[in-house]
């Protein structure tokens, strides 16, 4: 029988409020092998559609503000089979004007580099009549959280998120029907969050915003039929004397419960604006919620008198505590991703202080903090017994929903896929960060690029990127290039074209395609990406005098071979022509295909010959023409293997001169961020599987089995993040100074750039890769080896879920696959034996050697 399985709309299966025209997506199930749609209606009012497309639907009647519309799909199979749902969308403000005001204090300042005490606004009010449904549209300058009469409104964190506030600004809907009451009052506490407060390495302070602002209407739709507004007006009242004595980034929060707030001293609130005119729009990223809750697997004491709880998994979140306590207690709860001898290890924090202070009321009491987030694995306690303390720890993230799963008959291999995915979802707190825990937590593009593709296996990331990439579309330079961190937020450096960083604009959107198959993500960015390649061919004819010089991307600024192990800062770097070029030639042919979709052939075809010019630069630059390079190095290898910018002898023997560096590294990768992500494709693609499998099962340092035999929970930033002796890697990174003066150098604990190797587990050992966008297209192809006997993975599909599952018994490879409705897939066996395979479930076998 024919199902509509599910309908998204905007990404959302429920509870979509959108600003824009939504896309309207469905996948289908059936229990008849080669199912596939015939055709389907998309009915909303009077606007109806037909279609064979699944993944893009744009809506395109009409649109009122505060109205939902009934969405019904109707899908008839190849079989006559017909399948009926529906769905529902509700239209946020659609630019109708606020009532409400921005409001602040603006009596209150504080210095530079630090952030702002937190503002607790309240206002009283009355509801006379019988509420038919209520609800509240808010944002703010900074972070903020709702309490009506007492209980918090939704159940998302850090809201309104971190976009780029002089571009856009998200508001929060909250339905409040249930919580209101004939008397009302309304408390909102706003921290500086990424607006106001200390942000970036630098602790810069008030980069969008002097303080604190909120904005706030109380939408009431009574049964009569009657409305009110009550918004954020002169009538609220402020004060910084609340509960909330400090809360920022990364010193953490203050919090005195023993504040009573109807005896402090309030004032009226201040009519405020933004510094510019950002678009409000209704909410289009994922929230931050709490994910999991998570239990001390143990805690000691330490030397210090500290008790250290150990949560078993390094991770973004907050702790959560159960006291027992009395007036004029004090407790102190620090954080840290490791301990050494015995104590918590807070140097490489670097300036990030990481510490939740509570200061007690009488009896028993529950404190979590709302304002600010840390990475860590242990607490440490001080200003209470273990017997007046339950603690927990909640695990905040994006919501962004798991979509991948692996595993294999190697359960160090497992727990390299458990780090990934705990790396990825502490660095998807509202934005792709570097790192949880240190004074830093911004959007690096470079991290990105080359994690989005593992990413998008794993998580279902179209909301978020798609939020992402609004501000990176906002933030693009004049010239094309982009800043490094996105949003910029501060960042003291300028926007610019350089590779593997601004290449996110191509690689993430890319990634995410490919995953979900969304034609209007790529429409939305491909004015970017036209703007940035340019500014490349640019910046590489720059100072050029040869014809070929001209493609080699050398200016402004690249990061090279970024983190590459046993070398410094200025080795990475000093790799940047190659790593450059390679990456130009990459991403002129994404952007080849990207405008093949969308139905732009001469884009197409011009990218595609700018491609064929950079890749026969690169040869005559720093090859010998016959696939040995000038200067090598194992990424200057990978990188031309993996974007196919080889042919004939040239592809056998880059191949084996990186097998041959690989060897005499002693079975060692010397990548850094950039190549790292593609060095076992480049292995196993061209006959050496060997090779990348002994690379992937290396268990001495620099290896991604190192760290999980070191107890890695997360991935590391550095290979030797914790050297074999115990110690943790504190050097600066230019190398010329000695550890004692080091304030912290660069080393995380949590940094998911290396996890990228994920994508070589999916798409090679379970074989799974997408040929088209939304895996319309896909091929299973396993690769074995290493001493593998069985893996298995899935990923849930815009079309439905995808099965691989596979065994060796003795010399028998037997396989089991599951293939979505309206997808074919293409199965080729380790004997090389094709199969091409419409929906259902199957078995195969064959006999291997």
């Amino acid at each position: 029988m024919l199902k509509i399985s599910t309908i998204k709309i905007e990404g959302l299966t429920e509870n979509c409020i959108t600003d824009r025209r939504p896309n309207i997506a469905f996948s289908l199930e059936s229990d008849r092998n080669g199912e596939t749609l015939e055709r389907a209606e998309i009915t909303v009012g009077n606007w109806k559609i037909e279609t064979t497309d699944q993944l893009n639907n744009l809506y395109g009647g009409e649109l009122k503000p505060f109205t939902t519309y009934d969405v019904y799909v109707t899908a008839i199979g190849k079989s006559g089979e017909i399948a009926k749902a529906s769905s529902v969308f509700v239209t946020g403000r659609l630019n109708t004007p606020w009532k409400a005001n921005w409001i602040t204090d603006a009596s209150y300042t504080y210095e530079d580099k630090a952030s702002p005490i937190p503002m607790t606004f309240k206002y009283k009010f009355q509801v006379a009549k019988k509420i038919k449904k209520a609800w509240i549209h808010s944002t703010a300058l900074g972070v903020y959280e709702l309490l009506l009469n007492g209980e918090k409104v939704g159940n998302d964190y850090f809201s309104p998120g971190f976009t780029s506030y002089e571009h856009q600004i998200q508001y929060q809907t909250y339905d409040v029907t249930r919580q209101l009451k004939e008397t009302n009052q309304i408390l909102a506490v706003v921290a500086g969050g990424w607006a106001a407060g200390s942000f970036n390495y630098r602790r810069k302070s008030k980069i969008s915003a002097d303080r604190q602002a909120l904005l706030c209407e109380i939408m009431i739709e009574y049964i009569d039929g009657t409305k009110d507004v009550l918004g954020t007006n002169r009538d609220w009242q402020v004060t910084e004397d609340g509960n909330y004595c400090m809360a920022e980034w990364y010193d953490g929060e203050t919090y005195d419960a023993s504040v009573d707030l109807e005896s402090v001293i309030w004032k009226q609130a201040d009519i405020t604006k933004p510094r510019s005119n950002p678009t409000l729009l209704a909410q289009y990223g994922p929230p931050v919620s709490i994910q999991e809750i998570l239990q001390p697997v143990s805690y000691t004491k330490a030397p210090s008198g500290e008790i250290i709880y150990d949560f078993g998994q390094n991770f973004a979140g907050v702790i959560h505590a159960s006291i027992q306590g009395k007036r004029g207690q004090t407790i102190v709860f620090r954080h840290a991703e490791v301990l050494i001898h015995g104590e918590l290890f807070v140097k490489s924090l670097r300036t990030a202080k990481a510490t939740a202070t509570y200061l007690c009321k009488d009896g028993k009491q529950q404190y979590s903090p709302k304002l600010t987030y840390m990475g860590f694995r242990y607490v440490g306690v001080k200003g209470i017994e273990p017997n007046d303390l339950e603690l927990s720890a909640l695990v905040l993230h994006s919501d962004i929903p798991e979509t991948g799963y692996f595993e294999c008959s190697n359960q160090e291999i497992n727990k390299l896929q458990s780090n990934i995915r705990w790396g990825g979802k502490s660095n998807f707190v509202d934005i792709p960060t570097d790192c949880p825990q240190r004074d830093e937590r911004q959007g690096w593009t470079g991290d990105f690029s080359v994690f989005a593709s593992t990413a998008c296996f794993n998580f279902d990331m179209s909301r978020f990127i798609d939020k992402w990439l609004m501000d990176m579309r906002s933030e693009q330079g004049i010239g094309g290039g982009f800043p490094m961190v996105i949003p910029k937020g501060g960042d003291s450096w300028p926007a610019m074209a350089n590779s593997c960083w601004g290449d996110a604009c191509i690689l993430v959107p890319w990634a995410e395609y490919l995953a979900r198959g969304d034609k209007g993500l790529l429409e939305r960015q491909f004015p970017a990406i036209q703007k940035f390649l340019k500014a490349a061919k640019r910046w590489s004819a720059f100072l050029s005098i040869t014809p070929n010089s001209r493609y080699i991307w050398r200016f402004p600024f690249h990061f090279g071979d970024w983190c590459a192990p046993d070398e410094n800062i200025k080795q990475w770097l000093a790799k940047g022509k190659w790593v450059g070029t390679a990456y130009f030639a990459n991403s002129c042919f994404i952007a080849s295909k990207i405008a093949e979709i969308l139905g732009k052939d001469l884009d197409a075809s011009y990218y595609n010959n700018l491609r064929l010019k950079i890749i026969k630069a690169y040869r005559k630059a720093f090859t010998d023409g016959d696939g040995t390079l000038k200067k090598e190095f194992q990424t200057a290898y990978v990188l031309p293997l993996y974007f196919q910018m080889t042919k004939d002898t040239e592809t056998k023997k880059m191949a084996e001169n990186l097998v041959r560096l690989v060897r005499k590294a002693d079975n060692h990768l010397t990548t850094g961020f950039t190549g790292t992500p593609y060095l076992l494709f480049a292995l196993s693609d061209y006959g050496f599987v060997d090779v990348a499998y002994d690379l992937l099962l290396q268990e001495s340092c620099p290896s991604w089995l190192y760290e999980v035999k070191a107890g890695a929970t997360t991935i590391w930033e550095r290979w030797d993040a914790l050297r074999p002796d115990g110690s943790v890697n504190i050097g600066d990174l230019s190398g010329s100074k000695p550890e004692e003066e080091s304030s912290g150098g660069m080393v995380s604990f949590n940094h998911y750039a290396n996890g990228a190797v994920g994508d070589w587990l999916y798409r090679r050992i379970a074989g799974i890769e997408a040929i088209s966008g939304g895996y319309k297209n896909f091929r299973i192809a396993p690769v074995i080896g290493g001493g593998l006997t069985f893996a298995k993975a899935s990923v849930l599909t815009p079309y439905g879920k995808i099965l691989s599952d596979w065994k060796i018994e003795a010399d028998t490879f037997m396989i089991d696959v599951e293939i979505p409705v309206s997808t074919e897939c293409t199965l080729i066996l380790p004997n090389s034996k094709k199969y091409v395979l419409s929906s259902g479930r199957y078995q195969f076998s064959c006999k291997i050697d």
